[in-house]
């Protein structure tokens, strides 16, 4: 049965599995903004059970409720998205020869099913307080809990990009990128710069600093007095700084690669403006007193981002294998024999 399956397996192009995985790629944003939303409106805690909320699937009032609406949908969203992941891993298990391939779907339902997990220890242990860090034990989780969907989100999109036609179809590069370095380097800079907006936000650090861009009201570099807070919040400004300029050496790379085809050149343009956009909105979100409006969308264009990132950086490493050598025809060696 095992060799019935392998035989059915094929690294070639699958529409149906194609758009199904695109379809997860999609919907993974909408579980994003949604939990960003809970964060930035205060409703992480709104219900003190898990994975049912006040004991029920469909919970009395959570419709005309915002924070009950915000926090519910993020867990029914979540459980659509393990389902999405699951069904992805199993396809992709039946049909894809790319044993890589199949890894890395697997690979997404551990991380989405040890991301419900973590979500659920966010809120079952928030009533523990941890002494030395002054904070709670479901908010260490809750910091987790963020920094894991970063990584579910790349590792989602990977799949999706790898069972994409111009992924499978597409010519085979003529030699190595010269910019996946650069780009490895950026998605490194982004999951740190995202882990210490999560420590930022569940540590309310969002306004312990409350000018932009300069630190104090009459225009210092740095802040006139110092705590933890003060110091995660000017940490992730000053990150920002230093990724604007890796993600612009990045395109500049990008652009002077002769092999790089004009699409990925113009995919790159994207990713600059997506850089804009969330220094605007992270700017807009301290001027507004961390509006809900603009912090949601602080979190999810900085999702965005990594994953455009991403996705350019995994291009880079794309590769075919060979095509085998044809057979040399007999009809040579016929003919020498005749000789």
């Amino acid at each position: 049965m095992s060799s019935v399956l392998v035989s059915r397996r094929t690294a070639a192009y699958k529409p149906e599995l194609a758009w199904f995985a695109a379809i997860g790629g999609a919907w993974v944003f909408v579980l994003v903004t949604l939990g960003a939303f809970t964060t930035s409106i205060g409703a992480g805690m709104v219900f003190p059970d898990w994975p049912l909320s006040n004991g029920s699937v469909n919970p009395e009032g959570w419709l005309s409720d915002i924070a009950m609406f915000a926090e519910h949908s993020h867990r029914l969203s979540a459980g659509l998205m393990s389902l999405i992941t699951i069904a992805i891993a199993v396809w992709v298990w039946r049909s894809e020869e790319r044993g890589w391939v199949r890894h890395l779907a697997f690979g997404a339902v551990a991380l989405v099913l040890a991301q419900a997990l973590v979500g659920g220890l966010r809120v079952l242990l928030d009533h523990l307080h941890v002494e030395m860090v002054n904070t709670s034990v479901g908010r260490l989780f809750a910091m987790l809990h963020a920094v894991m969907a970063q990584v579910y989100v790349c590792t989602i999109l990977a799949v999706a990009l790898a069972l994409s036609r111009p992924w499978t179809h597409g010519a085979v590069p003529a030699a190595p990128s010269s910019w996946r370095n650069v780009g490895r380097l950026c998605v490194g800079l982004l999951v740190v710069q995202l882990a210490v907006a999560a420590v930022m936000r569940h540590s309310f650090a969002g306004l312990a600093i409350w000018t932009f861009p300069w630190s104090t009201p009459d225009g210092g570099l740095l802040p006139a007095e110092w705590d933890f807070r003060v110091g995660i919040h000017l940490a992730h400004r000053f990150m920002a700084v230093v990724l604007t300029a890796a993600l612009v050496w990045f395109t500049i790379t990008i652009w002077r690669d002769r092999s790089t085809s004009a699409p990925v050149k113009q995919t790159s343009l994207l990713m600059l403006g997506l850089l804009a956009l969330q220094i605007a909105l992270g700017a807009a979100a301290v001027l507004t007193q961390r509006s809900p409006g603009y912090t949601t969308a602080h979190v999810i264009v900085g999702a965005a981002l990594l994953a455009l990132t991403f996705g350019l950086t995994c291009w880079g490493h794309r590769f075919q294998p060979a095509p085998p050598p044809p057979k040399l025809p007999s009809e040579p060696v016929l003919s020498l024999r005749r000789r």
